[in-house]
């Protein structure tokens, strides 16, 4: 009976698979750290690969741990470290480059040379212009990694936050999608029109065929195979929504306050876009 459901949460230091019944009350989970590396003062990346496999063995040892069979399962949710991005080649499924990860400061003179593009970028992003999203690793990414500007001209690339990877990679490269909490904090989704904007793929030179698919959070994004049945993939959100959620915070005003890798203030500001005059 496929009563039961595993949350995929990837975070900065860890991956951690859940284990929930219908009426989502815990039942098990499991636990895998992986590797930081900081090449440079101010630079922090991960290994893509090694955060699949911390994927793969946790979702293995959950169903193992528990005498559990991929036909109990009724669907995969995955929540993640926001931000954090990443490059593969789409015809081999490597990524070029290490995951540029979200406290990576390594664009932080990118960013002080597009200050005369801020008005406009947090008016369509509602964020301010800053190392920490997606845009400038990209662009970074595409500049400085070998063969990158070929291989995206040729339409080989594909970019993704952490969630977009897992998907990829749990589809079998089938999917390349996201929700639209992650896309909020690339610097390249237009809040307003819910899409990627244009104008910002244009400044920050991203080819748009590299940029995946924007879903709800609650979406059919495909189906994985990774523990010998069909799993259905039915919901996304980045960590720190999927925590306000988490949190019940569903009316107007709510607040909510994460303190892990970093301390993270979310508040439900309702149905439509709140720009802080305060770089909130």
């Amino acid at each position: 009976m496929k009563d039961k459901i595993i949350s995929i949460d990837q975070g900065t230091s860890s991956t951690r698979c859940v284990l929930y019944n219908s009426q989502g009350q815990f039942l098990a989970s499991a636990q895998e750290e992986f590797d930081q590396y900081f090449p440079q003062e101010g630079w922090v990346e991960h290994n893509p690969d090694q955060i699949w496999q911390t994927v793969l063995s946790t979702l293995h040892s959950l169903i193992k741990e528990n005498g559990l069979s991929s036909s109990e399962i009724a669907s995969i949710g995955i929540t993640n470290q926001r931000e954090t991005t990443v490059i593969w080649n789409k015809k081999t499924g490597q990524p070029i480059y290490n995951a540029i990860v979200w406290q990576d400061r390594r664009t932080s003179a990118f960013c002080e040379e597009l200050r005369s593009h801020e008005r406009v970028i947090h008016k369509k992003t509602g964020l301010t212009i800053d190392p920490y999203f997606s845009a400038t690793k990209v662009h970074w990414l595409l500049n400085n990694v070998e063969g990158a500007k070929t291989l995206s001209s040729n339409g080989d690339l594909l970019f993704g936050t952490i969630d977009t990877f897992l998907i990829w990679k749990l589809t079998e490269g089938q999917n390349h999608m996201t929700d639209v909490t992650n896309a909020s904090r690339t610097m390249l989704f237009n809040i307003i029109d819910e899409r990627w904007d244009e104008e910002l793929l244009d400044l920050f030179e991203i080819p748009s065929n590299m940029l995946p698919q924007v879903c709800d959070n609650v979406s059919d994004f495909g189906e994985t195979n990774v523990l010998g049945g069909k799993i259905a993939i039915g919901g996304v959100a980045g960590d720190q929504q999927a925590a306000l959620i988490g949190q019940c915070c569903f009316e107007l005003g709510d607040v909510k306050s994460t303190y892990g890798t970093g301390c993270f203030m979310i508040a439900n500001t309702g149905d439509k876009p709140l720009y802080s005059e305060n770089k909130l």
